[in-house]
Formats: structure tokens, sequence, C-alpha cells
């Protein structure tokens, strides 16, 4: 995007900023944050509400809290505790503040949160950053929202690419969906995917001493970007080093996103660009557009040519945006293992002809050498994974969607799905669905004792005429999770670049070997199970009546027939047992509110351990085995 644009976005913003933050579409994203703020810190056990039934079915909810004058403040909501992994899930009433005075709708969620940890010992510093990310996301969601299209989803408004930027609904469960710390509300404009920017990626050239690439199948890089560039623009890139004095053949091509070059390259490589070993190139001839996960871009010139992931400096949804140089690396080695198991697997490749988009290249910038005050500048913030595009395995009649489509709720209130389930009928194409998305992946954990990070980002639904056929996956550069020992084949399984010392301390919860059997599992249970499924379990029974008893007994359905079909795996089914009373799933507000000095997750109720039914237990009772976190004293109880 230009810079004349950008600057006329910067101007409409402000002279509209008074409608925006007093129109309903403001109002709409607060009440949303505040149900999902009260929803994990119930269900997480961060604040313990007092309850009380109501006729309606529902349980009316009061957090105590504190005033800046030590008066007593309540705020009250309603709701229920769900089959669904135990989820709390608030209705649409608005929260309530209640003091000795007035009872009115909460309208400030700085205001809650200031109030319920008043008396605790939440770390201040932790609090102020949580409650900047949570009214970062109410104005960028609010943006959002204020310029949507009033229209619903028609034509090839329906199609995969546009589909990345016209579902704006970001992630169900996390309170800061929408944070993207480090974006100011200009660059939100600029390069959030719901205002369908173009962006043309930056290219630089850093010497070869500098980079580390790997492409798969033992391709050569050079060739690679040759091939994305083009001729032309290769030609003019070699030019412009030679015009320099500088050897083409000492240099990697690398794109890098406009934003990354503008406010982070620039600066922390200045003496790098001094000294040549970081070349600016110039503006690269193709246009992309950002995907929901902001850092991927796909090419809207040419749709079949690889999407590209690009390092952002940026916090969303409690993780940092960089690029670490062990996974970029990684990436095609995985790719390449993950290839040719499927290759090798007639279950996977012909049965459920499974996609895999594969990750062919990776460069990531050599930062080892760099002091340790400097690595936290440095590290992970210049590289690049290139990945397949849907568009070059989709067959004639075939269309991809992205996985989330499936909950999504269009301007008019009507499902996206709508169409599809009034043709096929809901209780067959909610079957075919489930089918299509849980077998592959349970395959892949039995079979191989692989488990992948499969939230509704690194899945694509394949259909023809809104019927599900099969499956597509991506992200696998850190978004798998074995345990050697427990592989099927460990002998296939490839030497990976370690991961440094020091990324615990950055990211204590992105590692992809363990030990335990049980947190492979819990991987594929977390990400699918009791996100994505559960959030379908909870859509299908507000939209179309399904009771989530009856959406699970069709999950556990769809295992159980597949274990049937595969005796040989009974052993691999009790050590990745899918049907155990409860499982571990992440605290993800709780790691905002109190760090990742320890692995932050907890105990809850699997609704596929019953078959269906509903668990024999006292409903919103937090039972003793779960582990309650108090406010009082941050530690487990």
């Amino acid at each position: 995007m230009s810079i004349f644009m950008i600057e006329k976005k910067h101007k409409e913003l402000w002279e509209q900023w008074d409608q925006i933050i007093r129109s309903q579409a403001y109002i709409d994203v607060r009440r949303r944050i505040f149900r999902q703020l009260i929803e994990s810190l119930i269900y997480e056990g961060i604040v313990q509400p007092d309850m009380q039934h109501l006729e309606s079915g529902f349980v009316a909810f009061t957090i105590n809290g504190t005033g800046n004058d030590g008066s007593i403040v309540k705020y009250m909501c309603q709701g229920k505790r769900k089959v669904s992994f135990e989820r709390i899930r608030l209705n649409a009433q608005p929260v309530q503040r209640v003091t000795s005075q007035h009872e009115h709708e909460a309208v400030s969620l700085a205001t809650f949160l200031v109030e319920i940890f008043q008396n605790t010992d939440v770390d201040t510093g932790r609090l102020s950053q949580f409650i900047d990310e949570i009214q970062q996301t109410l104005l960028k969601d609010t943006l959002a929202h204020y310029y949507r299209s009033p229209q619903t989803l028609e034509g090839k408004e329906r199609s995969y690419d546009l589909l990345e930027s016209n579902l704006i609904d970001g992630h169900p469960y996390h309170p800061c969906y929408k944070s993207r710390i480090g974006f100011d509300l200009t660059d939100h404009m600029a390069y959030g995917p719901e205002f369908k920017p173009s962006i043309r990626l930056v290219w630089v050239a850093v010497a070869k001493e500098r980079i580390n690439c790997l492409v798969t199948s033992r391709k050569e890089y050079a060739a690679f970007i040759k091939q994305q560039l083009g001729d032309s623009l290769y030609g003019e890139f070699q030019t412009n080093l030679r015009n320099r004095g500088k050897n083409p053949d000492q240099y990697t091509y690398l794109p890098v996103h406009p934003w990354q070059w503008e406010n982070v390259i620039s600066t922390e490589f200045n003496q790098h660009c001094w000294e040549d070993e970081v070349i600016w190139l110039g503006e690269g001839q193709e246009d992309y557009r950002p995907q929901q996960s902001i850092r991927t871009l796909a090419n809207a010139s040419l749709p079949t040519k690889p999407y590209v992931k690009l390092p952002l400096s940026i916090t969303n949804t409690s993780t940092g945006r960089i690029l670490a140089a062990h996974t970029i690396l990684n990436a095609p080695i995985i790719s390449d293992w993950l290839s040719q198991l499927l290759d090798q697997d007639l279950f996977l490749k012909e049965k459920c002809s499974l996609i895999l988009l594969k990750e062919i290249a990776g460069a990531a910038y050599r930062s080892a050498d760099v002091s340790e005050l400097l690595q936290s500048k440095v590290y992970g913030v210049l590289g690049t994974i290139w990945r397949e595009s849907i568009h070059t395995y989709l067959k004639p009649k075939e269309e991809a969607v992205p996985f989330n489509a499936v909950t999504h709720v269009e301007v008019n209130g009507r499902p996206f799905i709508d169409r599809w389930v009034k043709e096929h009928g809901i209780e067959r194409w909610m079957e075919r669905y489930i089918e299509v998305s849980v077998v592959p992946l349970i395959h892949m954990l039995y079979a191989h004792g692989i488990a992948l990070e499969s939230h509704a980002q690194n899945m694509i639904l394949v259909h023809e005429n809104g019927f599900p056929t099969r499956l597509a996956l991506k992200d696998f550069h850190d978004g798998i999770r074995f345990s050697r020992e427990h592989l099927a084949d460990p002998q296939q399984y490839p030497a990976l670049t370690p991961v440094p010392s020091h990324h615990p301390k950055i990211n204590r919860n992105s590692f992809i070997e363990t030990d335990r059997p049980d947190v492979v599992r819990d991987f594929v249970h977390d990400a699918f199970f009791f996100i994505n499924l559960a959030e379908a379990a909870l859509f299908m029974e507000e939209h179309y009546q399904v009771p989530e008893t009856v959406f699970w007994s069709k999950v556990a359905h769809t295992i159980r027939q597949y274990q049937e079909q595969h005796p040989q795996l009974q052993q691999r089914f009790e050590l990745f047992d899918l049907f155990a009373e409860t499982i571990q799933v992440e605290q993800l507000t709780k790691r905002r509110l109190f760090g990742d000095s320890e692995f932050r997750v907890h105990d809850v109720q699997n609704p596929l351990n019953t078959f269906g039914t509903l668990p024999k237990r006292r409903d919103f009772e937090l039972r003793s085995k779960i582990p309650i976190l108090g406010v009082n004293d941050g530690k487990s109880s």
C-alpha cells in the first residue's frame, strides 16, 4: 500500500473518530470482549464468582471488586457451564456494574479489570499490559466492524482468498483476539486483512554469511527465489547489486513485510545496511493480501503461487508474531517428512485425500553471533517461509473455505453455512463435516504418533457445492508435537535444527518434542477439539438446535468407528487416549496476567469421555481436582 493511501486512511480515520467510538459497532465489540473476558476469567479459575441458579436455567454470576474509594463494586452477568470441556458461555445480556448507588451496564473494560484485581497480588505491570491489549482489541475490532460491508457474502466474496479477509471474527475464546500490539490504528487499517489491502513486498539482499536457507526436496533456494521474482525483476536486482560494486552471487534475496522494514529492519539493521550486509532493493511487482493470521500473505496477482509468511514484531492473542530461525529452517524439513508419511500412507492419501500445504522454502537471518544484549532486537525479525497455495490442489468442482467459516455469522444474522445445511440437511452435513475433519487428525495421532496444532487458521475445509469432501492442513514449522519414542517409525524422524537455549524464555509454550504421550494427545485436544469442535458444538446448538450432547456423541461415534476399522492400532488408542476423563488445555488469559514462568494448563472434563452424555457432576461446581488459581496468592491451590 502506498504512503499516499496510508495517509488518506489516517485522515479519514480521525475525521470519523467521534462517529466510530459512538457507533453500534463499538458497543457490540465491547460487549463481546466483556463476555469472552469474563468467560475465560471464570473458566481458568482466575476469579471465583458467587453463583445463583435462576428459573430460566441460567446461572447468575457475581464478581466482586473494589472501587477506588474502597467501596464494594459488583459485576453481574448470566450464563451456563456447557458440556463442551466445561466451557463457560454467557448469554447476550450485557454485564451490569452494581454499586450502592447505581446499577447500569458496565462500559469500561479497564475499570472492570482494575476493580476486580484491586486488592490482589496480580502484578500491576502485567495487568497494565493486559488492559492495553484489551483496549487495543476493542478499538481495532470496532474499526473492522465499522467499515465492514453491509452486504452478505455472495459470489466471489465466498471464495477462499477473499474469505480470509471477510471472516473478521478472530479467536472465539481469547479476549485479546485482535490486540495487534505494535500496530497503531493506521497500521491496522493499512495491513489488517479485514480491510483487504494490496501489499507489495519489500525485497532486500542479505550477505550469504548472514543467512541460512533451506528448500524442500533439496532444491536450490536461489532458483526458487528467481522463480518467485520472475526473470525481469530478478535481473533488475542483479544489476542493482553490480552497480553498487557487489557480486550478486554473494547475496541472498529475501522478502520483507513493508511494516517490518519501516519499523524494525531499517532501525535495528542500520549498521548492517551501512556495511552493505543488508541492501534494500525495492518493491516487488505482484500484489499480496494478508490472510487472517496477518503475517501470511497470499499472492493476489497469481493465486497459484506460494503464500509467503513474514515476521511481524507485533503481539496478537498472547503471541509475538516473529519467526524464530530454527522454526524457519525446520519448516521444509518437517514438510518433507510429513509429505513422505502421506505418500506412504494409503489411508490418508486415498481414503481421506488429505492435503498438506508444504512449507517449501525458508530463509532466516543468523543472529547466533549477535551479543546477548542485542539478541532480543534481531532474533526472529528477518526471515521468511514460503508455503504452497491451496489453489494448486483443488479438483474441478471443489472449493475451499477457512475452517472457521463454519461458525461464521453474516451481517444479516444468518450462518455462513445456512444454504449448505438447508440443501443437504443438518444431520447429514454435520456428520460429514465431523468425519472429514476428525479422521485425518486422529489417524496422524494414532498411526504415526504426530499431533497437529489444528486450530482454525491451520485448517481449510474443502467442499463441493457446500458438502465437505476433504481437509487441508498447514503451518507445520512449529505446529506439530510428538514424542520421538512413540513415533510409529522413529527411523524416519529427520534431524531438525535444535531449539536455541534462549528461546523458551521468549515462548515457553513453543516446543515440538516431548517425552510424554499425554502432552502429544492434548496438543490435538487443545487446538482442535477444545477450540474448533467445541465452537462448532455450541454453534450448532445455538443456530440449529442440535444439543451439544448429540454433537459430541457423533464425534465419539466417528472415533470409535475409526478404531473398529483399525484394530491393529489398539495399543496406540490406549497410549493416546482421546476418551480420557480429563484433558489439559492451555490457560490463555492466565498467561497474560501471570506470565509464562510455568506451563499454564488446567484439567477439564472431556465431553468424549461420556460418549456424548452429560458428566455425572453438579452443574457449575468448580471441582477440587481442577487447579484453581486464587487471585489473592497468585499460586495454584
